[in-house]
């Protein structure tokens, strides 16, 4: 193998495949990438057996071929080595030239038949969206997943698909962050469960662009997305007794408030200036007339605060751990945002009118 490529494209590619590399493992295969250039392209591939990523690589082929590279080594070489072209040359299965002006690297690797490939997929159950409008349904649900579960349920998010409806659900013990999306054309009705970590990934690479589109394909056990010139395909998630969410959803409350979400979101960050690392200290919020005054006490000093609201309904006292809902602050785009309560006891509910996001949060009970 024999080719040819500018520095900045291949940094590029390495940038896009890391992401699937596994960093924990016992088999040394599973933290290399594979540059396979037998059918006309330069591709590059990682692949950790739970998420698998492939993207193309711009370059000259001048001899075909493919072999596995440590990712850890190429992309720490390629990164320091000058801003020019860089030539890869393997005359046989165990050793590979990397040459780059005056620097010459000669480094192992390994065969390319010892590499995991990524499954092939059936590209029947099909959707396509945005890049934009995926890369914020990621941001605006992933945040309430837990990673380090044991139940396997609350480490994905919910893929739902009815006609031209896409439902995206993140749920942990605490709180459910739902997105609505409505799709361009009409599909299937089919749902998966995706791992947390292959979708915080795949937010990563997309470029975010409204008029760059992502065709998403669901399998049994895998889901592959398709964009720009990258695949990535992950491992499922069994998702038979996936919670009902449509059953924890109300609409009836007692008390609906509309507040500016910044000056929400600064006083609750205020509040966690006296809460030290590992205390679990809620913050109060009481509600009555025009305002809502927000309070906390802890062991380092107390605090409080009033912010003029919209309210509609009766008076309440509740109090929530201030994490969950600057979480939620954080990636509503909205200026003034409508939270519905039913008493200090069941959960808030952050919403729209068209229901397009949907946030629910359980608070403190004293």
């Amino acid at each position: 193998m024999k080719l040819v490529c500018k520095k900045s494209d291949l940094i590029s590619g390495i940038n896009i495949v890391m992401k699937a590399v596994s960093s924990k493992t016992t088999m040394s295969i599973l933290e290399c990438i594979l540059i396979d250039a037998t059918e006309g392209e330069i591709k590059m591939t990682a692949n950790d057996m739970e998420l698998g990523i492939e993207t193309k690589v711009l370059g000259e082929i001048i001899e075909a071929g493919s072999i596995a590279i440590d990712a850890k080594i190429f992309s720490e070489i390629v990164r320091k080595l000058p801003d020019n072209d860089v030539l890869i040359e393997v005359n046989d299965e165990t050793k590979a030239n990397i040459t780059c002006e005056n620097a010459k690297f000669n480094i192992l690797v390994k065969s390319a038949e010892d590499f995991s490939y990524l499954p092939v997929i059936e590209k029947n159950n099909k959707i396509t969206i945005s890049q934009f409008s995926l890369k914020e349904v990621i941001r605006q649900t992933s945040f309430a997943i837990n990673d380090a579960e044991k139940n396997k349920l609350l480490t994905g998010e919910l893929f739902e698909v009815h006609g031209n409806k896409l439902k995206v659900v993140a749920l942990d013990k605490f709180r459910i962050a739902i997105r609505n999306i409505e799709l361009k054309e009409e599909y299937g009705d089919f749902k998966v469960l995706v791992p947390g970590k292959s979708l915080n990934e795949i937010s990563k690479i997309l470029n975010g662009g409204v008029d760059d589109d992502v065709n998403i394909y669901f399998t049994n056990n895998h889901i592959l997305f398709e964009f720009d010139d990258t695949i990535v395909v992950s491992r499922l998630i069994e998702a038979t007794n996936y919670f009902d969410t449509d059953k924890m959803i109300s609409n009836d409350y007692k008390t609906k408030i509309t507040i500016n979400k910044k000056e929400m979101a600064d006083c609750i960050d205020r509040a966690t200036l006296l809460i030290k690392e590992g205390d679990k200290k809620p913050v109060f919020l009481t509600i009555k007339d025009t305002e809502m005054e927000l309070s906390i006490n802890t062991f380092i000093g107390s605090m409080d605060e009033s912010i003029p609201i919209s309210k509609e309904g009766s008076d309440i006292m509740i109090s929530f751990n201030p994490k969950f809902l600057i979480d939620i602050l954080k990636v509503l785009d909205q200026e003034q945002v409508s939270i519905f309560f039913t008493n200090p006891k069941a959960p808030c509910f952050i919403r729209d009118e068209e229901n397009s996001y949907i946030y629910i949060v359980l608070p403190v009970v004293q």
